[in-house]
């Protein structure tokens, strides 16, 4: 590429750690193009705008008031004026470069501009949430805004997503041609390296693992109820939650709370087994980076996660809400150490082979490849 050519990386912040892989991802596979960072919020919308009050009264209003929903930045993205508002400033915000494409992680917003092509990167879609046995219809945003979501993959060059649930959701549930959806999967936040060792007496340890900041949707209530009839039948195993802090009144239970990166990673290292029987998820990033230490892994068949768990090859299923099912899987596998080393080896390989952002990245410029 030449290197007067212009990128435009548009995002709003982190998307929990992902779009700094996904920068890493452009900057590594269009080396010699410029990358301009915009963030919607700081650099499109640097003070909130007193009118969108009257949006987000108008469309959530009654759920605010009964506490259903909070005056949140995701309630303030969620209305139709604001996303009008994010449509016609980016143009205004791209008008001093000729730019040979433009990039956008989440559909919060439409970025796209005529005549410049534009790619979505994306772990979910707000119908897609409707798959979720947990899941309150009544919590999806207004219709208007479905319809601008819509849009957002109509008007796309191309759609990259996670996980081939989310792909089908955009071509079933938006009307979104199939010949502009690719699934590119993604990869781990932690750093691990493909030769690194872990030791195998820790499938002796009988130590789960729960690794999540949000402890209701992540199923940690359905996880210690299952805990206490583990205990019945091991009593020397152990329970380590990681990344919130509830108040649990348990036996064997460590409760860490949230901690860095690299730390967590000495947490997967230390587990027999990963848990996370979790109610709504749009991908589960965590469930990669237990696979990519060799963990295995029992979760809820909801979501992406039929796609990365194969069932008795790498962990097992199980439907929500039921603590019977998930403690007998829990049981299982740490009654037997060599299933649980079995599980993590078959789950250390597809990872590798499968779910790695450098993957991903030449998955994705293949992709924009055909359009430039």
């Amino acid at each position: 590429m030449s290197s007067k050519q212009e990128i435009a990386f548009i995002k709003h912040g982190d998307f929990s750690s992902i779009n700094a892989k996904v920068l890493g991802i452009l900057n590594r596979n269009f080396p010699d193009a410029h990358i301009e960072i915009i963030d919607i919020f700081s650099d499109l919308l640097s003070k909130k705008d007193v009118s969108n009050l009257y949006y987000c009264l108008k469309e959530y209003g009654i759920d605010i008031l009964l506490g259903k929903r909070s005056v949140s930045t995701a309630t303030y993205l969620r209305t139709p004026y604001i996303v009008d508002k994010i449509k016609k400033a980016i143009p205004e915000k791209l008008t001093n470069k000729h730019y040979t494409f433009t990039f956008q992680t989440q559909s919060l917003f439409d970025a796209s501009i005529p005549g410049i092509p534009h790619f979505v990167y994306t772990d979910h879609t707000h119908l897609a949430s409707l798959q979720y046995p947990a899941y309150n219809p009544h919590d999806l945003p207004c219709k208007e805004l479905i319809k601008l979501e819509r849009q957002v993959y109509q008007n796309a060059t191309a759609n990259f997503t996670m996980s081939s649930n989310i792909s089908k959701s955009m071509i079933e549930d938006y009307s979104c041609s199939p010949e502009k959806v690719s699934c590119v999967y993604c990869g781990a936040n932690i750093q691990v390296q493909e030769d690194e060792s872990f030791t195998e007496d820790r499938y002796f340890h009988k130590n789960i693992l729960f690794v999540g900041k949000d402890w209701e949707r992540k199923g940690g209530p359905l996880l210690a109820e299952a805990f206490k009839t583990v205990l019945n039948h091991h009593s020397d195993a152990t329970l380590t939650v990681v990344g919130c802090t509830p108040d649990l009144n348990l036996p064997n239970c460590n409760v860490v709370g949230e901690i860095s990166l690299p730390n967590v990673k000495e947490y997967f290292k230390q587990a027999s087994i990963f848990c996370l029987p979790t109610k709504i998820e749009p991908f589960g990033i965590v469930f990669l980076e237990a696979m990519a230490c060799k963990l295995p892994i029992v979760a809820s068949n909801i979501g992406a996660i039929p796609e990365f768990i194969i069932e008795d090859e790498n962990g097992y299923m199980v439907e929500p809400n039921n603590s019977q099912q998930l403690a007998r899987r829990i049981i299982d596998l740490i009654s037997s150490p060599e299933k649980c080393k079995a599980f993590g080896e078959y789950g250390y390989e597809l990872f590798w082979n499968r779910y790695t952002w450098e993957k991903t990245g030449l998955r994705i410029r293949k992709n924009i490849e055909q359009f430039l």
